[in-house]
């Protein structure tokens, strides 16, 4: 079976978040247990799994996403990994939809290799900032925000640019701080460099101490930064080790993000399903 290996939301290789994708032959998917193996044979921080659809339904492709230890409810990077596939492959020639844990998601390819997904929009709520957190991040929060079940992180608002790029979290510690992970952000110390706001983004709950690129962290930063900069069309910088840009389209109960990827590995899964 192929598997391919996509950095996403970047387009050059060894930067961005990279994804293992598996089209599967068949319309069904195999036990769980045999997707989690193979996620972490692949030991990215997610591979998506996928196959296709009976036509004239809701969507054209079932799609899963599996951490090294863990299935997952939502991801944006590997969704633009898998849309980036079928794209190149020629299996999608116009908007493709996902049939998912958290619901429908469309994909639809754009001008340059630029890919726009369409994912629901985080709900945020100001909480007190949790006893303990600021030791185990690294840093002191600003605000703190829940962005709901979904995606069940702690957006923590720092209080300049460089304090997000100098974190050094404790990840035992940061663990007990949500039900997913950690999203550090702050606004740009000087946006003419590119982009309006940077972030990191702390996993180790789900068996990634730090993602690359988070783009299902960007539903969140989106509604976040939009109502401070009073405009819905940004660009977030995830300020991780390998680094990528998510341009973010607030669209009320719905976020755009769109970015690129670039195919580096295209091999074979010399195992069965």
């Amino acid at each position: 079976m192929r598997i391919r290996i996509v950095d996403a939301f970047t387009d050059r290789p060894f930067s961005g978040n990279p994804a293992g994708v598996l089209l599967l032959e068949s319309g069904a998917y195999p036990a769980a247990e045999r997707l989690q193996e193979i996620a972490a044979e692949v030991n990215l921080s997610e591979t998506a799994f996928a196959h296709r659809l009976p036509p004239g339904g809701p969507a054209d492709w079932a799609l899963r996403w599996f951490t090294p230890v863990t299935e997952v409810d939502m991801c944006g990077h590997a969704t633009l990994a898998t849309a980036h596939v079928l794209h190149t492959a020629g299996l999608a020639t116009g908007p493709m939809r996902f049939m998912a844990r958290c619901g429908i998601l469309r994909a639809t390819a754009r001008g340059a290799g630029g890919i726009t997904l369409d994912f629901p929009t985080a709900p945020l709520s100001e909480e007190p900032v949790p006893y303990g957190l600021a030791d185990a991040l690294g840093g002191d929060p600003v605000s703190v925000h829940d962005t709901g079940e979904l995606i069940g992180d702690l957006l923590v608002e720092l209080r300049d640019e460089a304090t997000v790029r100098a974190l050094a979290p404790d990840f035992a510690a940061l663990a007990t701080h949500s039900r997913r992970g950690v999203i550090a952000t702050a606004a740009a110390e000087e946006p003419a460099r590119g982009y309006d706001y940077v972030s990191r983004g702390f996993f180790p709950r789900v068996g990634v101490d730090e993602d690359p690129v988070t783009g299902s962290a960007h539903t969140a930063l989106a509604p976040f930064w939009s109502a401070r900069l009073g405009r819905d069309d940004l660009i977030g910088l995830q300020a991780s080790a390998r680094s990528g840009l998510v341009r973010t389209t607030l669209r009320g109960e719905r976020t755009q993000l769109t970015g690129t990827a670039v195919t580096v590995i295209d091999g074979e899964l010399l195992t069965s399903l």
